[in-house]
């Protein structure tokens, strides 16, 4: 569905409408058409950013200041349009986040330059060039046999419990990434780990690692500051799990399928 390639020649096309992780519904022409991020065909003006080819139709991503009303956020629509739509949507985020953040270069301060052929940002005045800001995370199921251990952030909805996550520090492999996490958020050792696969998460602009990884010890030590509560959960008795388009909850539903 998605082409990765920048429709830069194309003065036509689809368009995303983005305000700081929202985007705007499509007027639809009946009730019976299927609510879609996706705007018609239409002329692009000069500030519309060109992003990929979907279905073969060229895309381009229109920012505005300020969400409008009806505006939808990023990761409602990431639960309600089907799986495929994943792709599209995530590196609409990203380099939306991007274009926001870095009109500005960061060396000099001088207003940066877009370029047309790639997604980069360049300063005429010192010479630097910025690209979209990419951040590694892991992303790790711990387990002990069957039993999960799942933990819920402060800023979870109520009940909800997931996988444990963390940023990569400089000069740290993901592995080391793994074990210092874990150990931090919840006091568990680990062995075993297990890459399993990777997913862009665009909020703002994360690349998660996905490991499985068996606990040493099954003593829990929260942090009180990232983790609010950690527990080890059995498959026949489970909290309420992350969104289904998420890789913590494709962990979860790996792990479950080994167990029934």
């Amino acid at each position: 569905m998605l082409r990765r390639e920048i429709p830069h020649e194309a003065r036509e096309g689809r368009v995303l409408c983005l305000s700081r992780s929202r985007l705007a519904p499509a007027a639809s022409a009946s009730d019976d058409e299927a609510l879609t991020p996706l705007h018609p065909w239409q002329p692009w003006t000069q500030d519309m950013q060109p992003l990929c080819y979907w279905d073969e139709e060229p895309v381009a991503l229109q920012l505005a200041s300020s969400p409008g009303e009806g505006w939808i956020d990023g990761r409602q629509w990431m639960g309600e349009l089907p799986t495929h739509w994943y792709s599209l949507l995530s590196t609409a985020l990203q380099v939306g986040a991007w274009l926001e953040n870095h009109r500005f270069c960061g060396r000099c301060g001088a207003e940066a330059t877009k370029l047309t052929t790639e997604f980069a940002m360049h300063c005429h005045a010192c010479g630097h060039r910025n690209y979209p800001r990419i951040s590694p995370c892991i992303i790790t199921l711990v387990t002990s046999g069957e039993a999960m251990l799942l933990a819920r952030s402060p800023r979870f909805p109520p009940g909800r419990y997931s996988t444990l996550a963390g940023f990569i520090e400089p000069g740290e492999s993901a592995e080391e990434a793994v074990h210092r996490e874990i150990f931090e958020e919840v006091g568990v050792h680990v062995s075993q780990l297990r890459y399993y696969q990777s997913q862009a998460w665009p909020f703002p602009h994360s690349l998660m690692l996905g490991f499985f990884a068996e606990a040493t010890t099954r003593r829990i030590r929260i942090d009180g500051v990232e983790i609010s509560d950690a527990a080890w959960f059995s498959p026949r008795q489970l909290p309420t799990l992350p969104p289904t388009y998420s890789i913590s909850r494709e962990l979860i539903e790996t792990h479950l399928k080994r167990w029934r």
